[in-house]
């Protein structure tokens, strides 16, 4: 088969890349694929599943923006397409005195960053929230969640496809190298001059 665009890997990043292009350029002919029997078979199935609410990263970073706009636009999906999820929130505790400066430390970058609910709580509110949690200070993060990222990469899969994409698992790709010719422009007066080839 011949196709505008493959992506490599049927794990979660490339099946949100898959699904973005296929709804900027839908008149590509996209396939994705993937070398074992489904997709996000791996570590976007395995992971410990959070949904991050962008307080780590540098004031002003693109990873602080998009984790911010991430968590926002995963809560979002999960809505449209009924996928289950938590927002259980998270407490990043300081247990010693000399940890609190770095804990406010922590809240002031994350209010930078634009999370959402951040808020500073003493021992008693961490007893309430969580009985067996003993700590001085507390950063709640209720924004915080948790989901299956293995259904979120399945969904994306099934955009993919009901958008005219081409999911071809079992295909390991062993090998790819420029082509001697670019193939004729597409539609949207791209070039791919790339030959992808699996063990079959």
């Amino acid at each position: 088969s011949s196709f505008d665009v493959a992506v490599v890997g049927a794990g979660i990043v490339g099946l949100a890349t898959a699904r973005e292009l296929i709804q900027r350029h839908p008149s590509l002919a996209l396939a994705v694929l993937e070398k074992e029997q489904e997709p996000a078979h791996h570590q976007s199935g395995h992971n410990s599943g959070v949904i991050h609410s962008g307080i780590y990263y540098t004031p002003g970073s693109l990873k602080a923006k998009l984790c911010v706009q991430g968590a926002a636009l995963c809560y979002k999906y999960c809505d449209q397409k009924g996928i289950p999820y938590k927002q259980c929130g998270k407490l990043i505790v300081a247990v010693e005195q000399d940890e609190i400066p770095r804990l406010k430390a922590l809240y002031e970058r994350g209010l930078q960053n634009n999370v959402p609910g951040l808020k500073l709580i003493g021992a008693k509110e961490i007893q309430e929230k969580e009985p067996f949690c003993r700590g001085l200070m507390a950063l709640d993060s209720p924004y915080t969640g948790i989901v299956d990222y293995k259904q979120v990469a399945q969904s994306y899969a099934r955009d993919f496809q009901e958008a005219g994409g081409t999911m071809l698992t079992d295909f390991e790709v062993t090998n790819m190298e420029m082509a001697k010719e670019s193939s004729p422009e597409s539609e949207d007066g791209l070039k791919y001059p790339v030959i992808v080839r699996n063990k079959k």
